[in-house]
């Protein structure tokens, strides 16, 4: 039976595999591919399966698009809704190629025990794609993650450095993001510093998902004898993590959600980023608005210390705000009768968020987050058309396609 060809995207939080994939989406629309998707994010909120649907290229009424959320796609329980999902992709719509996105948390040791003897999927591509700007501020260019690495293995323990060590040891082509923040010598150094984990795969560097498809598309079978002895020894080393004593110092993932209609006061918000977003943040993503900008559906993108504000769209109760909006008659009258089936004051407004990091610095920034909401005096303020000071960059970028 002929398999069908499947390419992972895998790497830390942040690094950009949900560009790389919209990005890949458009340009295998015009090769008229029969492609399916799917994408984990570990947060319940589904970010990243809200932005790929977003695109209308796939979707979960195509049958080409499934979306594991709120677990990890490397865990007992991804895997199975991961086999699941395979199984329905194959009998119900027959893809000439699988793309994948892992959440950021994902080990690959288990995907790719999971698929190396697979009855209906061969694996392509393993691409791990790791931020070059976080390696350049949080790892010295690559060098502490490779010392960081290697002391929690003399010591038995388990830490970020690992997990973003066994991403580029068990990938198959490793991609720099965002390197137009970079100069070309940095980059080199980092890629020098990476290069040891893995000496048998190409280092690129790319920038805002952009790669080259036919690269992609003709990549070979994944050579799973070349890691097979690195497997059986990452199986060990967890097997003996499991029988070791409770009071093992393994690091821990936490997320935290944010979910509120009112609107952001977009000072307090600025202020809250400024102080409280540290290291152990490693990210944060979801939905929101703010005061001063309220007919705005905002996408808020963190990753390490940046943040990025994309539009998404309008609110539809913003648009009604506005009795130049240009609606018909039919189409305003529309939009009344949805946002009287609306129980919030805010019509269809709100700020959904997912925090994601480790340590004290997660609860804190989230704490700071539901600070920095309007109180109920600012909402009457806000009601009567008041002013809020704003800091946020008046020119954002609108998130589409290119």
């Amino acid at each position: 039976m002929l398999k069908t060809p499947l390419i992972i995207l895998n790497g830390f939080l942040g690094a950009g595999k949900t560009t790389l994939l919209k990005s890949l989406l458009y340009k295998l629309r015009d090769q008229k591919v029969k492609l399916a998707v799917i994408v984990n994010d570990m947060s319940e909120l589904d970010v990243d399966g809200v932005i790929i649907a977003n695109t209308e290229l796939v979707s979960k009424t195509r049958l080409n698009f499934v979306s594991i959320s709120a677990t990890s796609i490397s865990s007992e329980q991804g895997i199975a809704r991961l086999d699941e999902a395979l199984n329905n992709l194959h009998s119900e719509f027959q893809p000439d190629l699988l793309l994948l996105e892992t959440s950021g948390s994902s080990h690959p040791a288990p995907l790719l025990r999971y698929f190396r003897q697979h009855n209906t999927v061969v694996l392509k591509g393993f691409l791990t794609l790791a931020d070059a700007v976080m390696l350049r501020d949080d790892y010295r260019s690559g060098e502490a993650l490779v010392e960081g690495f290697q002391r929690h293995m003399a010591q038995g323990t388990q830490g970020v450095e690992n997990l973003l060590a066994e991403q580029i040891m068990l990938s198959s082509k490793l991609l720099l993001t965002k390197t137009d923040r970079l100069s070309a010598s940095a980059v080199q150094k980092i890629a020098h510093h990476l290069h040891p984990l893995n000496p048998y795969i190409d280092i690129m560097a790319t920038q805002w998902g952009e790669v080259d498809l036919a690269m992609l598309t003709s990549l070979p079978a994944y050579n799973f004898h070349l890691v097979a002895q690195l497997l059986d020894e990452m199986e060990l080393m967890r097997q003996g993590r499991a029988d070791a004593s409770a009071e093992s110092e393994d690091y821990t993932l936490e997320t935290r959600v944010i979910d509120d209609k009112r609107p952001f006061h977009p000072q307090r918000l600025w202020d809250t980023c400024q102080q409280f977003l540290g290291k152990g943040v490693h990210r944060s993503k979801g939905f929101f608005w703010m005061a001063s900008r309220d007919d705005l559906a905002l996408l808020w993108n963190q990753a390490a210390g940046s943040i990025n504000l994309e539009f998404v769209s309008y609110w539809k109760a913003g648009v009604l705000a506005h009795v130049d909006s240009g609606l018909m008659a039919e189409e305003r009258l529309r939009l009344e009768q949805q946002m009287a089936k609306q129980c919030s004051r805010f019509g269809d407004r709100r700020c959904r968020l997912t925090v994601i990091g480790e340590g004290a610095g997660v609860a804190e920034f989230t704490e700071a987050l539901k600070r920095s909401f309007c109180t109920e005096a600012e909402i009457t303020h806000w009601q009567q058309g008041g002013v809020f000071n704003d800091p946020w960059p008046q020119r954002i970028a609108r998130l589409k396609a290119k």
